[in-house]
């Protein structure tokens, strides 16, 4: 499970539907998916380890 902060509606911990594990140009790691409340792509930063982790749960690689 994977949570981030909703910019539109405030929510914070807001679960990801369907997350992309994207890498950033400076080589960092972020999550992105869809709040299902209100339809807004949240982003969710993320260390090497914990991206790792992710990707081994089960989440997409789009990178």
């Amino acid at each position: 499970m994977i949570t981030g902060y909703c910019v539109k509606c405030k929510e914070k911990g807001v679960e990801l539907s369907a997350p992309e594990m994207h890498k950033t140009e400076k080589g960092g790691f972020m999550a992105k998916g869809k709040h299902e409340k209100c339809g807004t792509t949240v982003c969710a930063m993320m260390s090497k380890d914990n991206a790792e982790k992710a990707l081994a749960n089960g989440v997409k690689k789009a990178y």
